[in-house]
């Protein structure tokens, strides 16, 4: 079954929670702290894996959650981290947020082109420290450990778009499948009806000079940018090919349709599915020359693409185009044209590979740049009155440190204080018009505000 697209949902692992221990040995009294730190939580991790070849390991489990850090121990004794969950994709998937209740995608993640490519998807829970890091010159002995922290969840969709080099697009019974047979080893169901191609059919083409893979989009039909047809679960798989094979049915097939008019509708539909398509290099086949009577047809059909060619070029005949349509004449059946229509798109291929490295080489590399934006939101956060005297604090970082919490120790609720008050929430409350007595509320807990006038003696002792 070929599955291009699917949604799940990703848990990283919780963090392990700290230890509050002190050390006990004979002939050592006050030994000290010795609570070692919980493990961190294992992460979700999307990566490229080019032996796979669809997303249908995802079609019927959509949650996943990685191995939690286990809890620190006495005797300065570490919790070991729990293991990353490694989800492999085929090459090419595109990596979204979602969002479940709206159904609908948001921002990219990743775009993993290359085997081996991967990200982080879901952070896993840092584990919280023991009582060891919370001694200072005033507090000798912290009776108190972190939790551990909650992994971040959520939604994603994962979009599979195929990295093939050239793309076979066309209107249904074309003759498509039956080139990408003629011109590699794949075995394409073929029959005289529309639409016997329901899910893209990739090839390995080796001509002489060239090796390069070819992709058979099944057909398109007129409204397919609006969705028609199955249009853009098939469109998609165009977008990543550097070079578009446009096959057009040159006797018009059993429903007698227009050649001329089926090259002018899928050329449009393209476009209007995205605009880059137009300007993407084309090779234009008709296909079918085996079947007597399509003389005028060609004539038709040469005549509109000579015509998009002089456009491509500003009107000037002797000028050099890449996205300057070629027509060839081929025969799916008999295998007429077949090898010379292999070398050009395999020539086609290589000047697009080498223009691609080098446009690659001149661009700058942005590495963990969807890392480097969760952090920025991680750390943001905001308070709002939600009525005369309630406020609310939001934020993933603030929640996190509330979460991680004893809240059964004084001296955990006093150290939670001063970070909160580092962090910037009480100005933040206090510009929002919070005073003191005024109930804050984070995440499930509920705090009387206390200005940090009132306990700035408090905090003087205490350090991160």
């Amino acid at each position: 079954m070929f599955i291009d697209k699917v949604h799940i949902h990703v848990k990283g692992g919780d963090g392990g929670a700290g230890c509050m221990s002190f050390r006990r040995e004979a002939h050592v009294p006050k030994g000290g702290p010795d609570g070692g730190d919980g493990g961190h939580g294992g992460n979700i991790v999307i990566q490229a894996d080019g032996s796979v070849s669809s997303l249908i390991d995802y079609r019927f489990k959509h949650h996943f959650k990685a191995e939690r850090g286990v809890h620190g121990k006495g005797s300065r004794m570490h919790g070991a981290d729990g293991a990353d969950c490694i989800l492999r994709v085929p090459v090419g998937t595109v990596v979204r947020a979602w969002n479940e209740e709206k159904s609908e995608a948001g921002e990219t993640i990743a775009d993993l082109t290359h085997d081996g490519d991967a990200v982080v998807v879901a952070q896993g829970g840092a584990g919280g420290r023991g009582n060891i890091h919370f001694v200072t010159s005033t507090r000798r002995a912290p009776a108190f450990a972190e939790l551990g922290e909650p992994a971040s969840e959520h939604w994603i969709e994962l979009e599979m778009k195929l990295m093939a080099d050239a793309a076979l697009v066309g209107m249904p019974s074309a003759g498509k499948s039956s080139l990408i047979a003629r011109m590699s080893a794949a075995k394409p169901k073929i029959a005289d009806y529309p639409f016997t191609t329901l899910a893209p059919n990739l090839g390995v083409v080796r001509s002489d000079d060239y090796d390069y893979v070819i992709a058979d989009v099944p057909g398109l039909i007129e409204g397919a940018h609006e969705g028609r047809g199955l249009g853009h679960e098939f469109l998609r798989h165009v977008e990543r090919c550097a070079l578009i094979v446009h096959v057009v049915d040159i006797t018009g097939g059993f429903e007698g349709r227009d050649p001329v008019e089926d090259y002018c509708i899928i050329n449009q539909e393209l476009k209007l599915y995205a605009s880059e398509l137009a300007n993407r290099p084309c090779i234009v086949v008709a296909n079918k020359v085996d079947v007597p009577g399509f003389e005028d047809n060609l004539a038709r059909l040469e005549a509109v693409v000579r015509e998009d060619s002089l456009a491509a070029v500003g009107g000037n005949e002797f000028a050099e185009s890449p996205i300057n349509p070629k027509l060839f004449l081929t025969s799916a059946v008999v295998g007429k044209g077949i090898e010379s229509l292999k070398a050009v798109i395999g020539a086609e291929v290589a000047r697009i590979r080498a223009a691609a490295r080098t446009a690659a080489a001149e661009q700058p590399h942005y590495d963990h740049v969807w890392e480097r934006r969760r952090q920025a939101a991680d750390k943001r956060f905001s308070a709002v009155m939600l009525s005369p005297g309630v406020f609310r604090v939001e934020g993933p970082q603030i929640e996190r440190w509330v979460v991680q919490t004893d809240w059964d120790n004084e001296e955990a609720i006093t150290f939670l204080q001063h970070r909160l008050r580092r962090a910037g929430v009480d100005a933040a409350l206090e510009a929002a018009g919070a005073r003191d007595g005024d109930e804050i509320r984070i995440v499930g807990y509920s705090f009387a505000f206390e200005s940090a006038r009132q306990h700035e003696d408090v905090f003087s002792e205490l350090e991160l």
